[in-house]
């Protein structure tokens, strides 16, 4: 998948952005349409943790820190996904010690390891399967613009730096559909840290009556403390890599050098021995995602398997109790 244009998290769209607000406010208008069909009941209830824009808002980690908050509350949470990248079209159970990547995508394989997880095209018929194998909920990872499945929680994840862009609808900017309509269609927003931008939205949903819930991305400690201090090569195939470098410097790695791909990028050899020659042109270290890492496992040179530093990230909630208020309401209703 190619990167995201630059245009689109300009704050105040450009010329190119004008001249493409008349697609965006059809394919707006299209899309809103189509959130608001009804679903199926899936006879269970389902979760859906989607966002407003294309690209990567933080929906997996959030996703993840759901089903745990889940799985304390004694449910048997299951994760949903589509599958996107993968050749299985399902409905499958994901198995992290069977599939790659190639079968059912990088996003649902890095799941799979947190949380048992269906990948399906038909989101019904995953649902289906989730429940028949022993589900007491579903969290849906992505499709808060599908409308197959009747969802009893909708939440939107925000991410803070970029937020909705320049406030306009594909192609012209990120927005699926207008910023206030899809707003109107879910019941919180998770903001995860801080800028401008993500406050803009933050204002938009309180405006509305709608919760805010803010969280954060926090580097697992030992891959933190590895990293302080040290000279590092970003690997990334990812909806933003910037975000990426940022979570490494913020933990005091030297990003001397980047290889930022699409999100959803298809590694090969040749991804790999550049990233290694360039850690060896700079004495670095090379650093990777978890999520990359679903692919890049099986070309990693074993040999070389000591100049890389896979970072997972966690979300952390900053105030639990606003969402463990909504996860009440919904399981207590269940």
């Amino acid at each position: 998948m190619p990167r995201a244009p630059r245009f689109w998290w300009r704050e105040t769209p450009t010329l190119l952005a004008r001249l493409l607000q008349p697609l965006g406010f059809l394919y707006g208008r299209i899309t809103l349409r189509r959130m608001r069909q009804p679903g199926t009941d899936a006879g269970l209830p389902v979760i859906c943790v989607g966002n407003f824009i294309a690209g990567g808002a933080g929906k997996t980690p959030t996703a993840i820190a759901i089903t745990r908050l889940l799985a304390e509350r004694g449910e048997k949470p299951f994760v949903l996904m589509r599958g996107y990248g993968g050749r299985l079209a399902g409905p499958v159970e994901v198995d992290p010690d069977r599939h790659r990547a190639a079968d059912v995508g990088d996003e649902p394989l890095l799941m799979a390891r947190h949380a048992r997880t269906v990948i399906a095209r038909d989101r019904v018929a995953g649902a289906r399967l989730a429940r028949g194998l022993g589900a007491s909920v579903v969290v849906m990872d992505d499709g808060l613009q599908n409308p197959s499945l009747l969802k009893q929680l909708k939440l939107a994840v925000v991410d803070g730096s970029s937020g909705a862009g320049n406030g306009l609808c594909l192609p012209a900017g990120p927005l699926r559909a207008p910023l206030v309509d899809q707003m109107g269609e879910v019941d919180a927003i998770v903001l995860i840290g801080r800028g401008d931008a993500g406050e803009r939205v933050a204002a938009v949903a309180r405006a509305l009556k709608k919760p805010v819930l803010t969280a954060i991305l926090k580097p697992a400690d030992a891959a933190a403390a590895q990293l302080r201090g040290q000279k590092v090569v970003a690997l990334s195939g990812i909806g933003r890599p910037e975000k990426f470098k940022e979570t490494l410097r913020g933990i005091g790695a030297a990003v001397i050098a980047e290889q930022a791909h699409g999100d959803h990028h298809a590694y090969g050899q040749d991804n790999v021995a550049a990233a290694l020659a360039a850690a060896r042109e700079h004495g670095a270290l090379v650093v990777t995602t978890e999520k990359d890492w679903t692919k890049l496992a099986p070309l990693w040179p074993e040999d070389a398997r000591g100049s890389l530093v896979v970072v997972p990230v966690s979300l952390v909630f900053t105030e639990p109790a606003a969402i463990n208020r909504l996860l009440s309401a919904l399981t207590n209703a269940g």
